[in-house]
């Protein structure tokens, strides 16, 4: 008899678990289902937008939980003026609401002649474009020898061209020439007057030219004989106001700036100290 019921025990607590193992999972199907539809309840289906006006265009996403954005603007033979050409995401796809949706702005048939504006100053070919309705949508310079800076060698698109998407056009523009470069030599030791003539010929400038101090002489050295206990006599009123030495041409070189071996351009001013 003992046998029996603990067999039914063992037999109800097994009924009891599976039937805990069986609510638990339908549980946590019923959580990711709701999750599910909580997610998709949230999505919505890009509207089309082509052809409408952008206040149409705002309404239709606006009704939706959507955003707009006219992101560019292109001619187009097909599109009325002012209405959307085009559309990102497409028409029917599945987005949450706040997503924006990107479009762009058809500017009707091309209606203004591309000038040619090569041979021009940069800034004399960006008024012209601009008179005309149009904008420069980028600039790049490169050098060419015999050119001056500063002049537009080509555009995209080229003058008068036809089935134009954007009213942008693309310039490439002369870069002035790189100075030439050189290597500083070593003037120390020359007077001063033959290295300014040397760097004038050169196309250099002369930068400040001051005197350096004379190195200090210890007292001892300046009169061995004289004793240790006995000091310098004060320097005369006259000594005192001895003007200090001016550079001349004559003047040797001790240091200059920039140093020997460094790379400078041409019309670098150079700077001495001499003696």
């Amino acid at each position: 008899m003992r046998v029996l019921t603990t067999f039914h025990d063992i037999k109800s607590a097994a009924r009891f678990t599976m039937l805990a193992l069986v609510l638990v999972i339908v549980a946590m199907v019923s959580a990711l289902t709701a999750m599910r539809f909580a997610i998709h309840g949230q999505e919505v289906a890009v509207p089309p937008l082509v052809g409408l006006s952008p206040l149409e265009a705002e309404r239709a996403v606006a009704g939706l939980g959507l955003q707009m954005a006219i992101e560019r603007q292109y001619y187009s033979p097909q599109i009325p003026e002012g209405k959307i050409m085009s559309q990102l995401p497409l028409p029917g796809t599945k987005v949450r609401r706040g997503w924006q949706v990107r479009v762009a702005q058809s500017l009707g048939p091309t209606r203004v002649a591309i000038p040619d504006v090569t041979g021009e100053s940069e800034h004399a070919a960006e008024l012209n474009i601009r008179r005309r309705g149009l904008d420069v949508a980028s600039m790049a310079g490169m050098q060419a020898p015999g050119i001056p800076p500063d002049q537009v060698l080509a555009q995209s698109p080229p003058a008068n061209a036809t089935q134009v998407l954007a009213p942008k056009i693309n310039l490439l523009v002369t870069a002035p020439a790189d100075p030439q470069a050189f290597v500083m030599p070593s003037f120390i030791g020359q007077t001063l007057g033959s290295v300014n003539r040397a760097l004038q010929d050169e196309g250099f400038k002369l930068g400040t030219v001051s005197v350096a101090a004379p190195p200090a002489v210890p007292a001892d050295e300046a009169n061995p004989q004289a004793s240790p206990d006995v000091q310098p006599a004060p320097p005369t009123p006259a000594a005192a106001s001895t003007p200090p030495l001016q550079p001349s041409p004559a003047s040797i070189i001790v240091s200059q700036s920039p140093g020997a071996g460094q790379k400078i351009f041409a019309g670098a001013t150079v700077s001495f100290e001499v003696r």
